[in-house]
């Protein structure tokens, strides 16, 4: 069953979603991020078997991720795949909402913002932050999105491409998203660089158009690493976290 198909509505998106999420519908699981001694061994991308055994060393952290959401393994220790087996990801409602392809353009802000301290991050990972450099991975080319973290003032966004003219955006106060224009096509490997009032320097969006179809969190996430889209990758990790894991004895 495909988990998303890029120009359904919101809700049928939302409930194949959390369909995912409910339980462990894929066998596979996938190493999402890792840092330590032991990173070589454990890149991202890399699918572990659920009868492996994983084994790591002081300072190691590596983040897993399957149809439940992502757990994070801490060394030393052994670790397996399957631990945790009963637990789901208790953001299922707002990982709804960040991965829907919304008709209106439009996502409540704050959804995302409560998961992790700091910075208000985007609610959506279609959603194209203006203030991040980053590969950005697209799935509908003709409903993108942009999104600004601070919404009281108007803003003036100008977007300018490699064979494109600028292109100028009055953002008007009190709201957070905005279309990308249809002047502007979206390719695959089409970079653009996007300044608005306030900032210091111009930040630089390089985009990828999906050509297929996903299905499950392993899948998107694989998509995400391969095609460099780290900035939706991050934000697709901390929305389905899960309690970190306890190493076993052997």
């Amino acid at each position: 069953m495909s988990w998303i198909r890029f120009r359904k509505g919101s809700a049928g998106v939302a409930a194949l979603v959390l369909g995912c999420v409910a339980g462990h519908v894929g066998a596979e699981t996938l190493v999402v991020r890792s840092t330590g001694p032991s990173a070589k061994s454990y890149p991202p991308g890399k699918a572990i078997p659920d009868t492996a055994k994983i084994t790591l060393k002081a300072n190691d952290q590596v983040v897993l991720l399957d149809g439940r959401g992502t757990r994070t393994l801490k060394g030393p220790g052994s670790f397996s795949p399957l631990a945790n087996s009963s637990a789901t990801a208790s953001a299922g409602s707002t990982l709804g909402a960040l991965v829907a392809q919304r008709g209106d353009r439009r996502a409540r802000i704050g959804a995302v913002r409560s998961i992790t301290a700091g910075p208000a991050r985007s609610p959506n990972i279609w959603f194209v932050d203006i203030d991040r450099s980053t590969t950005v991975c697209v799935a509908d080319p003709q409903a993108v999105t942009l999104w600004r973290a601070g919404m009281p003032k108007p803003v003036s966004v100008t977007l300018t491409g490699s064979d494109a003219k600028p292109y100028t955006l009055n953002w008007t106060k009190d709201r957070s998203t905005m279309p990308w224009p249809a002047a502007l096509p979206i390719a695959s490997g089409q970079s653009y660089q996007i300044r608005h009032d306030g900032a210091a320097q111009p930040t630089a969006v390089r985009f990828v158009v999906l050509g297929t179809a996903l299905s499950g969190l392993e899948d998107l996430a694989s998509t995400l690493i391969q095609n460099g889209c780290s900035a939706q990758l991050d934000l697709l990790i901390d929305t389905v976290a899960l309690p970190d894991q306890t190493a076993s004895g052997g």
